[in-house]
């Protein structure tokens, strides 16, 4: 199976394995029919944003070792959904993001230049 293209046009890289990231744990920021959320943003977290996600009810930071996931630290990358990265875009403490690890699909939600404005240097 080809992967999927990134928001660059290129193919689409891995966002993360230690901790595995995305919807499908394969650490790719991917999507399919069941990712209601639509984590397709690769993300590097920063404490700030960690803190923003808590505070609406998405808590990244505490492990929850049941479902496999060790909980987050600044630095970290992960795929986030698109909608809680542009929601953090609005309050002023997105995440920088991986462009070529971020799904191309992710423009059809927000804007390439704000993406590319936060991209990882």
């Amino acid at each position: 199976m080809a992967l999927p293209k990134n928001v660059l046009g290129a193919e689409l890289r891995p966002c993360c394995t230690d901790p595995m990231t995305g919807f499908y744990r394969d650490g790719y920021c991917r999507t399919g029919a069941n990712d209601y959320g639509l984590h397709i943003v690769c993300a590097e977290m920063t404490a700030e944003f960690l803190e923003f996600s808590r505070d609406r009810g998405n808590d990244l930071i505490t492990p929850v070792p049941e479902y496999g996931f060790p909980g987050l630290n600044p630095g970290d990358r992960w795929c986030l959904c698109v909608k809680r990265w542009q929601e953090a875009f609005e309050a002023g403490c997105a995440p920088q993001v991986a462009l070529e690890s971020t799904h191309m699909s992710a423009i059809e939600f927000v804007s390439l230049k704000d993406l590319e404005d936060h991209a990882v240097r």
